[in-house]
């Protein structure tokens, strides 16, 4: 008989800024299955020392599972799947239900854990460039942008609405070859870098991301 895997079942009953950025990378690099009185969330992504924690954040001690990539054009990546219909059913009391690539709902995040959430799907479903803009010109200037990817325009639009009510005016929402972009250029790149990891604590982030506003705005 299987021995039952630890989780805390209770996790996504209550926002915390723990809770709020797991959610939020779920909503980006997550999903749910539910077949009868079964369910299943899975996480799968690259990088396998966030995923511990993210498993840790859940006081879980399921196994780290590797996807060896399906071409040269793929990266390896980990997944861990946790069996909880209790679980499942809280993650759709917030809004994310199966098959949610292009139903994807932003949930009503707590005031104090919103830059949680952000940095969540940020680090999941974002992406952040560097480099020289107006090539043209006799003096290009160096630029950064900052990006969120969906395949659903109305989480978008929310997330934008959300992020003016913070003071950021800018940003523009482009269609895509697959679903919909959000971006951001210097000055609004530089507030949601704030929004983000100002109050950042602990192993939920990803360094690789963070170090790319760092080098720009503060030469680190």
């Amino acid at each position: 008989m299987p021995i039952p895997k630890k989780v805390n079942k209770d996790f996504f009953k209550k926002w915390t800024p723990e809770m709020a950025y797991v959610l939020g990378f779920f909503a980006a690099d997550g999903y749910i299955t539910k077949k009868g009185n079964t369910g299943y969330l899975c996480f799968e992504i690259a990088d396998k020392l966030l995923l511990e924690s993210i498993r840790n954040t859940l006081e879980s001690d399921h196994v780290i599972g590797i996807r060896k990539p399906r071409n040269q054009n793929h990266s390896t990546s980990y997944r861990i799947q946790i069996g909880s219909k209790e679980m499942c059913d809280d993650l759709e009391t917030l809004g994310f239900k199966q098959g949610k690539t292009f139903n994807l709902k932003l949930p009503n995040v707590p005031e104090e854990c919103f830059g949680d959430f952000v940095r969540g799907y940020f680090e999941g479903d974002g992406n952040v460039w560097t480099g020289l803009n107006h090539k043209s010109q006799a003096i290009p200037n160096h630029a950064i942008l900052l990006g969120f990817t969906s395949g659903c325009r109305e989480f978008l639009e929310n997330l934008h609405q959300n992020l003016q009510k913070k003071g950021i005016m800018g940003g523009s929402l482009s269609k895509k070859l697959r679903g919909f972009n959000l971006k951001y250029s210097i000055n609004d790149s530089l507030k949601i870098y704030k929004i983000m990891y100002d109050r950042q604590h602990g192993t939920l982030f990803l360094p690789r991301k963070k170090e790319v506003f760092e080098r720009f705005f503060f030469g680190k």
